[in-house]
């Protein structure tokens, strides 16, 4: 399929249909990588480099007037392509925008969305756009995303930018008593890590405490004369054990044997055991990420002549 002109700045379903090019047409040049589909009806071509004034561009297109930006739509304004879950690009959520709970219900297809209680300290303006602050944001998308694997990763992307602390994190949790989803985020919050770099990170992550082992740290730095050559995903350095996710997007074909022999350098030269872990492995219910850290764990516990850990 021969790539058609396209413009070079963020434009809408109706603007394309406009030049000439259908939604099917789009559908194919998002799959083959050609072009961005980051909110719903809004298409990026993928030679323009991602920044926080295009993602500005993008949503000014669509975005109602008299609305905040929350939730899902806040996490990737300020943090891109890091904060969307795996193929997200593909089947593009609604934009999360609110109104202050007494303007009334935005009506709108294009949109999830609604009246939220707010208060002006979590508010913020980034070029022109009205937007939840980084934690404020965190502190709802460990509410009231779909999945735990989903809460979990929110908080984890807000976290990494560094705009606010764990502490600052846990401090808030209490104000959204009685609130829809805190339950969850009582739990999940203590667990939050601004290290984990990706979705399948921080759900790994997430098998790694359902399997009951201690908290691990994450991007675990090996050096070789004192410069870095390898991060960990997550581990226990103490223990030289630890778990990697390989996602389909950096972890390929052409990088598996890369990733082998780095995890073969690591365990024969500095004597560590690492898990490796792809999709199927963590997701779905055939996922045994759970039973393979326990087992390992176990492994690695005797070779530091540890009696086994017992989980309930």
């Amino acid at each position: 399929m021969e790539t058609p002109d396209l413009p070079n700045h963020p434009f809408t379903l109706a603007m394309a249909r406009e030049i000439g090019l259908s939604a099917a047409t789009l559908f194919r040049l998002v799959r083959r990588g050609v072009l961005r589909h980051p909110v719903r009806d809004v298409y990026v071509p993928s030679a323009i480099p991602d920044g926080i004034e295009l993602r500005c561009q993008t949503l000014r297109l669509v975005l109602p007037h008299d609305a905040f930006i929350c939730d899902r739509t806040a996490s990737w304004l300020h943090a891109g392509d890091r904060a969307l879950a795996p193929n997200e690009h593909l089947s593009v959520p609604p934009i999360s925008c609110f109104r202050p709970s007494d303007h009334g219900r935005l009506r709108n297809k294009l949109v999830d969305s609604g009246e939220r209680e707010i208060r002006p300290r979590d508010l913020m303006t980034i070029g022109g756009l009205t937007v939840t602050t980084p934690l404020r944001t965190a502190l709802d998308l460990g509410r009231l995303q779909r999945t735990a694997d989903l809460k979990l990763h929110g908080m984890d992307t807000m976290l990494g930018l560094g705009a606010f602390g764990y502490e600052q994190l846990l401090a808030e949790v209490p104000g959204f008593n009685r609130r829809r989803g805190v339950v969850e985020l009582r739990v999940l919050a203590p667990l939050v890590d601004g290290g984990s770099e990706s979705f399948g990170e921080s759900a790994l992550r997430l098998r790694w405490y359902g399997a009951g082992l201690p908290r691990p740290q994450t991007q675990i730095s090996i050096r070789v004369h004192g410069r870095e050559v390898y991060r960990i995903d997550l581990g226990l350095e103490d223990m030289l054990f630890a778990a990697e996710y390989d996602g389909e997007r950096w972890h390929g074909e052409e990088q598996a044997e890369q990733d082998e022999e780095r995890r073969r350098w690591l365990a024969r030269v500095r004597g560590w055991a690492i898990e490796a872990f792809r999709k199927p492995h963590v997701f779905g219910t055939q996922q045994h990420a759970e039973q393979r850290l326990r087992t390992t764990y176990n492994t690695v516990r005797a070779r530091h002549g540890l009696p086994p850990a017992y989980f309930v």
